[in-house]
């Protein structure tokens, strides 16, 4: 995001998208505009936003300064996938937790993409909404995003808000933009976090490696912030001949964003040791054989991550409004079988 939430969660779990690639041997003029030169199916606006987006490198390394000098180099462009289809309305059963003129609250499933992309063409909150909302939803997200503002990935589940109306969007856009939203998630994690309580600050960015991944970066990438606070661990070693130093099998976690960054929480977490269970992208690393079973038991197919808590202060009314709904069955089914460990 320029802090636009829009940017917080790209499909890291679809295909890779086309790469642009081409070599820059003049140096001096303005990074937008070489690029712009460099790639003549790019316009220089389009190329400023792809900067933006963090999907520009180069020589393996991401640059997203527009105004910065161009140096040479092997740029590569990741070009989002084009979606060619406009979002049509589908009567799609919605859990709705508020709704006025404005805006409306729901609590998205798990397996539901938020608005449409390669593998996730139909069946998205997008679709459901344009049914749901008729002729209200905000149009300035765009054909394929209309009302969205910010996103959940499509395997984590929660509370979300769009909005209905062009003032709504607007102002969630501003909150957004200003980390004056609260939000916090619950995570069951792999092992436990050190200290139980803290903060993570790091900048993230996409994988040099695998450019389907985000990861920690020592340089560039955008600030990301995350507290957590360890709520309740899991299997911890308490029988007498216990081995030194064991640690407990698994753990829930609270955490609360500052920034939203692409699989912030995700990142975050793996990056101390402590993945969330059933990610199948930054899982590293096995859990023990009870917590693989747990995990088994509850039906769990997915990253076991909950956007538990909204809270803001609504853009057009100014009402104070905070939203906070239970982690779903198969996450609530793990914990039963973690706390049994």
């Amino acid at each position: 995001m320029s802090d636009d939430p829009l940017i917080e969660d790209f499909a890291a779990d679809e295909d890779l998208p086309p790469v642009l690639e081409a070599s820059l041997t003049t140096v001096g003029a303005r990074l937008d505009k070489a690029l712009s030169d460099l790639f003549p199916t790019l316009s220089r606006a389009r190329v400023q936003a792809l900067l933006a987006e963090g999907v520009v490198t180069r020589d393996g390394q991401p640059v997203s300064t527009a105004s910065a000098k161009a140096l040479p180099g092997l740029y590569a462009v990741a070009l989002p996938a084009v979606i060619s289809a406009i979002p049509q309305p589908e009567n799609i059963p919605l859990t709705v937790l508020f709704e006025d003129a404005d805006l409306i609250v729901i609590d998205k499933p798990a397996g539901m993409a938020v608005h449409p992309a390669p593998g996730s063409e139909t069946g998205t909150l997008v679709n459901a909404l344009l049914h749901h909302c008729a002729t209200s939803l905000s149009g300035i997200g765009g054909v394929a995003r209309p009302g969205i503002v910010h996103r959940l990935d499509k395997h984590t589940s929660g509370v979300m808000v769009a909005a209905k109306s062009d003032a709504a969007h607007a102002g969630l856009s501003a909150l957004f933009a200003a980390h004056d939203i609260e939000r916090t998630y619950i995570a069951l994690v792999r092992g436990v976090l050190h200290p139980v309580r803290g903060r993570i600050t790091s900048n993230l960015g996409r994988s040099t490696g695998d450019r389907k991944k985000m990861a920690v970066l020592n340089s560039g990438g955008r600030e990301a912030i995350t507290d957590y606070v360890v709520e309740q661990v899991y299997g911890a070693p308490t029988h007498r001949g216990a081995r030194p130093g064991a640690q407990p099998q698994a753990a829930r976690v609270a955490c609360t964003l500052h920034t939203g960054r692409t699989h912030q929480i995700r990142v975050h977490m793996a990056s101390r040791g402590a993945p969330i269970l059933g990610d199948p992208v930054y899982g590293s690393g096995s859990p023990t054989n009870a917590v693989r079973a747990a995990i088994a038991a509850a039906g769990l197919a997915r990253q076991a991550l909950h956007a538990a808590v909204l809270g803001f202060v609504h853009p057009v009314t100014g009402e104070a409004l905070r939203f906070e709904t239970a982690p779903p069955e198969d996450m609530c089914l793990l914990e039963q079988g973690l706390a049994a460990l």
